[in-house]
This record gives C-alpha cells, structure tokens and sequence, in this order.
C-alpha cells in the first residue's frame, strides 16, 4: 500500500528529531565531561582486550545467527546456514543507517523473499527470533534490583512482583472506557500473534535451542562489558552488568532514534553511572567501545547487501 501523495511520515521525523536530541545531548555530555578525561579512560584499556572484546561481539553475532537459523530450520524452511548468516550479517549492517529500531529484520525479510523463501514463515519467525530475544533479556533483569533498589529493598520489591498477575487481569476493569478498547485491541493482538507463532509453541525443542543461542549471545555481551569496564579500572560485577544492560536493552527499543544512536550511549552512561556506581567518564567511554564494537562486527553484512539485491535464484 502506497502512502498518499504529500502525506507526512511522522514516525519518520520522530525518529530523526529523537536522535538529533539525543545526539545533541549526547555532544553536550561529552563536552561537560571534557575530552581529556574521556581519552584518559580510554587509555587506560590495554589493547588486548579490545581485540578480546571484538572476538566476543563477532562470537555474539553468529549466535543470533544461529537463533534464527533454528526457527526457520523448525517451521520447515530448508535454508543452509550460509545463507541465514549472509541474510543476517547484511540486517546487521544495514541497521546502522535504517531510521528504525528493527530495521534490520525488515532487511532480512527482504532479503529471504528476494531468495524466494517464503514471505509468511519468514515473518513469523522473525517475530519469534525476536520475541525470544526480548525473553532471554527480560530474564536478567531481576540482576538489576540491586542497583534499582538497593540491596536492602530488594525484598519489598517481591511482594509486587508476586501480585503482578492478579493487577495485570484487573488493570481493564480500571481503565476507562476508551483506554478498555485499546487494552481489548492489544490483547486481541497478542493472541493472534500467539496463534501465527504456534508451529514454534509446538516445538518446545526449537524454542530452548534458539533460547539457549540467545543466551550465548547475551553471556558474550554480559562479558565483553564487564571487561571494557574492568580495563578502565572500574570493579563492576559480571551480574549487575546483566542486570543493567537488560535495562538499556529495552530501553534502546523505543523507537525514538535511529537504531538507538545517542539514546544507547546517553542510556548506558546514565544507568551504568547511576545504578552501577561506575563513573561517567568510564562509562561514556565503555557506550562509545560499545558501539564501535558493534558497528565493526556488522561490516562483513557490506560484502552480502549487493548480493541480496540481485540474487533471486530459486533455494535448492
């Protein structure tokens, strides 16, 4: 469906006016910290564990792969593991110019219709690679209570989270009318998502493997954090590191920017510096690693995007 002639994209500006904001920001963060003390905690990373941290991305990415790879081997897409790394490795690297936080699955998708792999399946599974993603960084996030709550309050925290089932099935009787429907709406969303999602709720075998592959990912993620973070001099544990990054996660999943540039660096120093005990100026500088580490590990998808686009030989 086309979009009216001289209609405009709001989604489109938002984005671009939130990374402006958030780079502007982000600007201005350096500046008050001073370059000097930014560098300063930059040379204080030995070079080895750059190079360390640059192996822990690249090991990161070939599990997403790999995440993937299951969900479709499973919905009974005959796909070689070549061809999902070559689909994922250009998604990866498109993502950094898209003005879209999932933009590199719609390339991915692209990518698998153009091989002419099936449409439907292929959005399917990306929904669930992506839903067990979010599910895998939802589970460490309880590793994040002591730097939200303090360590001493965590416990009068548990007593909400064991009432959370009994608020969310009253919350509709609570909202009015207008807000009902949209709950309605929601829900009703989610079941039919739940439903076009059932050939994996059917194989629970599938779903633990793309989990667990996911779960190799975070553990490479979780690691490479805390290294960057102990090279600088900063003695942050391994778990609250999870627990923290989860936060920044999905907070990075608002589409409020362009593939989180500036709100992921402004997030990370404000929730590892805050939450974390960790200094501004280490954990700017950790952010700013972070996503040249990112950035680096998603070049191969460079050499796949041409090929994508002309490539549209029938799968064997």
């Amino acid at each position: 469906m086309t979009r009216p002639k001289g209609k405009i994209n709001w989604s489109l500006w938002l984005r671009l006016a939130g990374t402006l904001v958030a780079l502007g920001l982000l600007v201005y963060l350096l500046l008050e910290q001073g370059w000097q003390e930014i560098l300063a905690a930059l040379q204080r990373l030995p070079l080895w564990v750059f190079l360390a941290g640059l192996v822990l991305m690249m090991v990161s990415r070939f599990a997403v792969v790999y995440r993937w790879h299951v969900l479709l081997r499973s919905a009974g897409m005959s796909i070689p593991f070549a061809e999902t790394t070559r689909i994922t490795f250009a998604g990866l690297f498109a993502t950094n110019f898209l003005p879209t936080t999932i933009g590199g699955d719609v390339v991915r998708l692209a990518g698998a219709v153009r091989l002419q792999y099936d449409a439907a399946v292929s959005a399917a599974s990306l929904i669930a690679d992506r839903l067990v993603g979010m599910f895998g960084m939802a589970l460490v996030v309880p590793l994040s209570f002591p730097g939200l709550f303090g360590a001493d309050r965590v416990h009068t925290f548990l007593p909400t989270v064991r009432g959370a089932g009994t608020l969310l099935a009253a919350a509709p009787l609570a909202l009015p009318s207008w807000l009902r429907k949209i709950w309605n709406w929601g829900w009703g969303l989610a079941r039919r998502m739940a439903a076009a999602l059932g050939v994996w709720l059917r194989q629970p075998r599938a779903l633990l493997l793309s989990l667990a592959a996911s779960g190799v990912h975070m553990l490479c993620m979780f690691t490479l954090l805390t290294m960057l973070f102990w090279g600088m001099g900063e003695r942050i544990s391994f778990w609250l590191v999870a627990g923290l990054y989860s936060l920044v996660y999905f907070v990075i999943m608002l589409p409020f920017s362009i593939n989180g540039y500036g709100l992921q660096e402004l997030s990370m120093t404000y929730i590892f510096s805050t939450l974390g005990g960790v200094s501004v100026q280490s954990s700017l500088a950790v952010a700013l690693l972070f996503r040249t580490l990112m950035m680096l590990a998603s070049l191969p998808g460079a050499a796949f995007v041409p090929g994508l686009l002309v490539d549209s030989r029938k799968p064997g």
